[in-house]
């Protein structure tokens, strides 16, 4: 085989430009710190660090709606704790309404705080958070939730929807409560009426007051109670039992019990989860009905806003007979036990959002471990082996020198050398 001059040149040639490449590409890789300078260098490598950067592009976007959720949640967590004790003042309020020594001016006094009360819940229904979002506003975050109408009452303006927001690859977590459910959906103890008929045994006779209802068990109410109401209770002739029956159909006995005595003289009469209160003798054979509410008073559902103002009217009511008193008694014993539904409507709340901050703590610490876990093999991945890179320069550096120096041997070389 010939080999020409410009063959072993370009030889020589070749083989320093590749020894120094490696040489320079070595000297990259020590100088960044970085094992993969391209991705040709390792494309398998690559595309794991390609998705390596995906995830913790992702982790880090959960950390930071972590941030705003925990941020949102510690908002609605205060604003539901001065609710709280904005209601155990009306409630310490309707206790103080109920003392019989008051006056007028006294009722009247503390009628006024309500009325500061109901302003500073006002205020609290329609609060934001940081990012000026109303929280309990549902979807609606935009606009206030509750508007105060002319006449004094209020109307919830937003919507039944939570906000939620990922923390984790399938986590999606509720950043905020509705108003509605939390503060106008609170179950209404006055959600039956009652209405005297003529005593049976003796017209003469006066008749007995009879109370508002009041339903002092929900579920037995809700389970018990006569779906074909209203229902007529007729005291038994002694006036120590009663029974109960179809209005429309009085010989259908459809229950009967004991009349109990209270603390005040009074008499009671429980009826599926429904109790009345008779004041006054009773001569026996008297009659009332009892029906399902259906009036704003009535119905199932109060909110904390409409039970302040009518807890409220309640105490302005000048009235100080002893008709006016009983009804003023009935009135805030309602009132209290609507009070209750509504502090138990907001301790649930309340225990939800701990639960929810605790489960953002625990996702933080997984996702940060799965940080730490993607950044290790991040680091095995792309980062460089000093010691092993340092040892192949050096090998490197000595084969591109002795490429240099047998290319100034061989290039010296030639057949004229021989003619002289």
């Amino acid at each position: 085989m010939r080999i020409s001059t410009i063959q072993t040149f370009n030889n020589g040639n070749q083989g320093i430009q590749d020894n120094y490449a490696k040489v320079t590409r070595t000297q990259e890789q020590v100088s960044s710190g970085k094992r993969l300078l391209s991705p040709a260098d390792d494309p398998v490598a690559t595309v794991r660090l390609l998705q390596l950067d995906q995830e913790a592009g992702r982790l880090e976007q959960f950390k930071s709606n972590m941030s705003a959720a925990t941020n949102s949640l510690n908002q609605e967590e205060a604003t539901l704790n001065s609710v709280t004790n904005i209601l155990q003042r009306v409630r310490e309020i309707t206790l103080q309404g109920g003392n019989g020594a008051l006056d007028a001016s006294d009722r009247q006094a503390l009628a006024q705080e309500l009325s500061e009360r109901e302003e500073e819940l006002f205020g609290l229904f329609n609060s934001r958070n940081a990012r000026g979002e109303y929280l309990f506003g549902g979807f609606q975050s935009q606009t206030p939730p509750f508007v105060r109408e002319p006449d004094g009452t209020y109307t919830y303006e937003g919507d039944q929807g939570q906000r939620s927001i990922q923390i984790a690859g399938s986590k999606q977590l509720a950043i905020n409560d509705n108003g509605k459910d939390l503060f106008v959906d609170v179950g209404n103890v006055n959600r039956v009426v009652t209405d005297r008929t003529v005593p049976v045994a003796d017209p003469a006779t006066p008749f007995p007051r009879i109370s508002l209802g009041v339903v002092e068990d929900k579920t037995a109410y809700d389970a018990d109670f006569y779906p074909n109401a209203p229902v007529t209770v007729r005291i038994a002739p002694d006036g120590s039992s009663y029974e109960v029956f179809e209005t429309a159909n009085t010989a259908n006995v459809l229950a009967s019990g004991p009349i109990e005595p209270n603390e005040d003289n009074s008499l009671q009469v429980r009826i599926a989860g429904v109790v009345v209160t008779i004041d006054g003798e009773l001569a026996g054979g008297e009659e009332f009905s009892i029906d399902r509410g259906n009036t704003a008073d009535t119905g199932e559902k109060r909110s904390i806003l409409q039970n302040i103002a009518f807890l409220r009217e309640t105490l302005e009511d000048p009235g100080n007979s002893p008709e006016d008193k009983l009804i003023r008694r009935d009135k805030l014993a309602i009132s209290l036990e609507n009070i209750d539904n509504a502090m138990n409507s907001v301790l649930s709340v309340q225990t939800s959002i701990g639960a929810r901050l605790n489960v953002i703590e625990s996702t933080g610490n997984e996702n940060a471990e799965v940080s730490l876990i993607n950044t290790k093999v991040q680091a095995e991945l792309s980062e460089l082996d000093y010691a092993e890179a340092l040892s192949r320069l050096s090998l490197e550096s000595v084969v591109l020198q002795a490429a240099q120096q047998s290319y100034v041997k061989i290039s010296g070389l030639s057949l004229f050398n021989l003619l002289r």
